[in-house]
């Protein structure tokens, strides 16, 4: 009975192989567009009413919404990195390293079943991986972030990287233009020899990942609308959860000023705007190449970002502005809706290959999200996720409470989401809750028990709760442009 229980709140054991659920005739088209470091609240039609995204919105309105979807956590501070090898693998960080030697790929398993497979943009998992994916790839940035003007790119041919250059674009114009070649070009063999073979591409874009460095008018537009802090902004974070020093919170000063996190979101949001641009020329080319009919148009990010919550700028932490992602799915056979069940990004993996008919491996921790735009399974789904973070931080949460684990320094958080979604109020010392924080510690060692996780949720010698970064000097990142570091590191620039 204990573990059928078990079995009903944690809802993601690794699967068995998978048979095909369409005949290869049915086989649409797959489209992966992937941002980077862009959180779930940052699109109009998901509520904020303060940015300027269009087209996906107009995704959201004909797609299927996922409003609870998270990213696995991540065993690195570069969380991008292990985000993408779970998506690419349907695996968790705990299953699968980080450079997907030896596991099978999302792309490579399509290949398989006939789909003609390419890439553009950012790819940070290493070479072996991404030739072993991929039949063509053009602008293929491999490393984790540059200045947006200047990315220099290679292509993939015959197996090989070739024509290392530096874009002449942006890089989300740059990735627009590369994926909107290809879709060109695969509108031309549809209509002659090879129109049986369906296509996937993968554009995992570097936007809005800083450098925050969007086209000048795109942060002009956000400077004049005097952007609102965050319900949970703070100054400083409350206590050190164990990397509070490193790049991405480096890019401002602490304690964080009104002033600064103002800014930040304005050049964040002009990066998502210009990126949402990119997006509506993408589905635009689909449609007048005659493709959209038999496409489906996935719309994801890797993970949350701080930007001034919690006193945080990065997403090295368990938060949910820092671990909900955004993920949409528009395409045939896909009605139009939303759903609040608990999903992860690397549930799209045996999701797209049941849509190209390919087959899916064993062992893998993903889940057919088919099963909730059917509408069928809500019940057998996951009733909760759980977040891991190195050996720094774990976390669960169910439908409305949320415990977050901090070894390092013998600290607990126990949210209630219901009442306090910003996560503002600490309930783990409340006596009154003491039966809520047994409840979710033993679903948090259920979860650890399922994944293999062995990390100790307790230390015998913690290292001091609190810690005061006021006056620390800081040092500008290497990829940041001139304006940047004069604006951010520098002496005072004259008034916009």
């Amino acid at each position: 009975m204990a573990a059928a229980v078990l079995v009903l709140l944690l809802g993601a054991l690794p699967l068995a192989a998978q048979p095909a659920t369409q005949a290869p005739a049915d086989r649409p088209n797959i489209l992966f567009l992937f941002a980077d470091d862009q959180r779930a609240d940052t699109i109009g039609a998901w509520g904020n009413e303060l940015i300027d995204t269009p087209n996906l919105d107009r995704l959201a309105d004909e797609g299927f919404s996922f409003r609870r979807n998270y990213v696995f956590g991540s065993n690195s501070g570069a969380v991008c990195v292990p985000s993408r090898a779970m998506v690419l693998t349907g695996r968790s960080w705990m299953r699968s390293p980080n450079d997907m030697r030896g596991v099978p790929t999302l792309p490579r398993q399509l290949e398989a079943a006939g789909y003609r497979t390419f890439i553009t943009g950012k790819w940070h998992n290493g070479e072996e991986a991404l030739l072993r994916s991929f039949d063509r790839g053009t602008a293929v940035y491999l490393g984790g972030m540059a200045d947006h003007t200047q990315v220099e790119v290679q292509d993939i041919e015959d197996g090989e990287l070739v024509r290392r250059r530096v874009g002449e674009a942006f890089s989300s114009e740059l990735f627009a233009d590369a994926t909107i070649a290809f879709l060109d070009e695969q509108a031309a063999l549809a209509e002659g020899e090879g129109a049986d073979r369906p296509f996937f591409a993968y554009v995992p874009f570097m936007a809005p990942h800083d450098p925050r460095q969007p086209p000048p008018e795109y942060r002009e537009r956000y400077y004049r609308r005097d952007l609102p802090l965050p319900a949970n902004y703070m100054p400083q974070h409350p206590f050190d959860h164990g990397v509070l020093v490193l790049r991405d919170e480096n890019l401002a000063a602490w304690p964080r000023t009104p002033e600064v996190i103002r800014d930040q979101l304005a050049e964040y949001y002009g990066l998502v705007t210009h990126l949402d641009e990119q997006v509506g020329r993408i589905l635009a080319a689909l449609e007048e190449n005659g493709q959209a009919g038999n496409t489906v148009v996935v719309y994801a990010a890797d993970h949350g970002l701080g930007m001034g919550s919690h006193g945080l700028l990065g997403k090295q932490n368990l938060y949910e502005h820092s671990m909900r992602c955004p993920l949409i799915v528009r395409g045939p056979g896909i009605p139009h809706g939303s759903t609040d069940a608990f999903t992860y990004l690397f549930d799209l993996f045996p999701t797209l290959l049941g849509l190209g008919a390919a087959e899916t491996p064993p062992g893998i921790d993903g889940r057919d999200l088919a099963a909730l735009w059917s509408g069928d399974s809500d019940a057998a789904w996951r009733r909760s996720v759980f977040l891991p973070y190195q050996d720094l931080m774990r976390a669960v949460r169910d439908e409305r409470y949320k415990l977050i684990v901090y070894p390092k320094v013998d600290h607990r958080q126990l949210f209630d989401l219901a009442e306090d979604p910003d996560e503002l109020r600490n309930l783990a010392a409340d006596p009154a809750h003491g039966p809520t924080l047994a409840r979710l510690e033993a679903l948090l060692e259920g979860w650890r028990a399922a994944m293999g996780d062995s990390a100790p949720l307790a230390t015998a010698d913690p290292s001091p709760l609190r810690r005061d970064l006021t006056g620390l000097e800081r040092q500008p990142d290497r990829w940041q442009p001139r304006w940047i570091v004069d604006k951010y590191f520098g002496p005072p620039i004259p008034d916009r």
